[in-house]
């Protein structure tokens, strides 16, 4: 990522890539999250009766139905849980990436091919299952949480937390762990890839890497989100329908979830909620390594030494 000055190996301070990263990742959750409740509730709405009309009609429909019953509040629902894993999720993301390119060079300074960019991304999906799985599950039961005056079974992320612990312990809680990792581990290694990628590419001649402007870290951050999401987001519907469902639903995990989706709706069900997420995978993504890049320099100024 853009945290290396100036050669692909050179090392940062921990402490400035945690915040940096936690930085990054938390202007990505403000501006990504709406529609991110929007995709989770396209995902796992129930299948409509013969002659029944759909919950939602599509991506807009669903936005106007969730703002006219529980106002704007409703696009944010769910959000605390991503909001307090992000700064480690994407610190440990980082990292990850970090580790998976010194596996792979023999000095500090040689570039990586793109297929080493890109199993070094897969490598940091590893690194964040652990914080992500227990975060997702809580976030998706919260965001297809119906409001006015439909009853609320959780009161927030903490409760929603003790509720699933009650249930079924920790095994509840870490319920979609698999399903996050085929989810995370191939669209890291495609995110990370493409932004390096357009790092190099973007980069003027005779410049240092990693320097290439607002405009042009909005753009490359923006379009790594829209090709991380191309390849996650058939795991993401499998995922999110398997921790949202009533316990006993799927006895065999994601096994189950497919055979039934493959059988009542068909291959096009993978990509249930495909607006919204590209919707918001540019903004969302372009705002994440801008605030990467701002906090960066902020804490390369204040405490150089650090």
């Amino acid at each position: 990522m853009s945290e290396e000055k100036k050669t692909t190996g050179s090392a940062t301070s921990p402490v400035k890539y945690f915040l940096s990263g936690g930085f990054g990742g938390i202007c990505t959750v403000v501006a990504g999250h709406p529609l991110d409740t929007i995709k989770v509730r396209l995902q796992t709405m129930p299948r409509p009766k013969p002659g029944e009309t759909p919950l939602y009609a599509g991506t807009f429909d669903c936005a106007k139905k969730t703002v006219q019953r529980e106002g704007v509040k409703g696009l944010y629902k769910g959000m605390a849980a991503p909001i307090t894993g992000v700064a480690p999720i994407f610190a440990l993301s980082f990292f990850g990436f970090g580790v998976g390119k010194r596996l792979q060079q023999s000095t500090l300074d040689e570039q990586l091919s793109m297929s080493q960019l890109f199993y070094a991304g897969a490598f940091s999906g590893i690194f964040t299952t652990s914080i992500m799985a227990p975060g997702e599950r809580i976030k998706c039961l919260l965001q297809i949480q119906q409001g006015g005056n439909a009853p609320q079974k959780y009161n927030g992320p903490v409760d929603c937390a003790k509720q699933l612990y009650r249930e079924g312990g920790m095994r509840s809680i870490y319920k979609g762990t698999v399903a996050t990792l085929l989810r995370d581990v191939p669209a890291s290694g495609m995110y990370f890839m493409t932004y390096e990628w357009l790092q190099r590419s973007l980069t003027p001649e005779g410049q240092e890497p990693g320097k290439i402007g607002l405009l042009r870290t909005i753009f490359a951050g923006g379009m790594a989100g829209i090709f991380n999401w191309m390849v996650a987001i058939p795991a993401d519907v499998l995922k999110s329908r398997l921790q949202t469902a009533p316990e006993g639903t799927y006895p065999n995990g994601l096994r189950d979830v497919f055979g039934k989706l493959m059988r009542e709706e068909g291959l096009s069900a993978l990509y249930k909620g495909c607006t919204p997420v590209m919707l918001r995978a540019f903004p969302a993504n372009a705002a994440c390594f801008m605030g990467f890049e701002a906090c960066m320099k902020f804490l390369n100024f204040v405490a150089p030494n650090l």
